[in-house]
């Protein structure tokens, strides 16, 4: 068979095309979503760039699947829609699984257990679920803290729950009086009262909640990362993790360190 200049241009453009996904797909990137001010989960540093215990989760994870990752500065509200609508491939913020949210968004298998807190003035005489009557609460709105507020408010007699856009909103107000009480997860607020000495989780809500990657349900890396997840349990990195950013070990039945099914709806 003979060959001309334009057959061989051809056949070299078709060789180019069938090398150039998986060529693309080793350098792709991993477009993340994530609350800037969530400490010690993820928040910016002074030069602007993204730490915390989810964002060393999520940079290795992206890593033994051969991506690197772009994270990229939302409101917690806005990471849901992010994913829906594949602005991003993954969502970090401490984000709950939960039955109704995984009516529209998929998950990993959980890497943390969390529960919720009251958090109030450290002088407060709030001290249980109970002392909440006839007080404002707040709550980042979005957030599983809120869900938990609305759903008790006519049992509990809170008088008013008001929602933030920013957990530190929503602790300064707390901080100058103008919410008697802050409902969020226990980790984040105990991390922001190492520097807001004023203030304190009062009591604890079991709720049982566990943190995951949140990704669009059809996302094609959603096994593959969850597969991460699994293969750094095994091998003690995300137990590492966990032991940089809050100073402990992980409890040794917690995700953090058994392998767990992937959730499903």
């Amino acid at each position: 068979m003979s060959f001309t200049r334009r057959n061989l241009l051809l056949l070299a453009t078709a060789i180019g095309i069938a090398a150039g996904p998986a060529t693309a797909y080793a350098a792709d990137v991993l477009n993340v979503g994530a609350y800037p001010t969530n400490p010690p989960f993820e928040y910016k540093n002074e030069s602007g760039t993204f730490e915390g215990f989810e964002v060393d989760i999520v940079n290795e994870a992206a890593k033994r699947i051969g991506m690197t990752t772009e994270i990229a500065d939302l409101g917690f509200q806005a990471l849901f829609a992010a994913t829906t609508s594949k602005r991003i491939d993954v969502a970090i913020s401490s984000i709950t699984i939960n039955p109704e949210r995984l009516k529209s968004q998929a998950f990993t298998q959980p890497y943390y257990d969390s529960d919720m807190g009251i958090a109030a003035k450290a002088d407060s005489p709030i001290k249980a679920e109970a002392d909440l009557k006839g007080k404002i609460i707040g709550v980042l709105s979005g957030s599983t803290g809120e869900a938990w507020t609305k759903q008790h408010q006519e049992t509990g007699g809170f008088s008013e729950v008001k929602g933030y856009d920013t957990q530190q909103n929503l602790l300064l107000d707390l901080s100058a009086g103008r919410v008697d009480a802050a409902v969020s997860d226990v980790p984040g607020l105990e991390y922001s009262f190492t520097r807001m000495k004023d203030l304190a989780v009062k009591a604890r809500i079991k709720t049982g909640e566990q943190y995951g990657l949140m990704m669009a349900k059809d996302h094609p890396l959603l096994g593959k990362l969850n597969d991460a997840l699994t293969a750094m349990k095994k091998d003690g990195t995300l137990a590492a993790i966990h032991k940089k950013w809050f100073g402990s070990d992980a409890p040794a039945d917690s995700s953090t360190v058994k392998e767990m099914p992937m959730p499903k709806a």
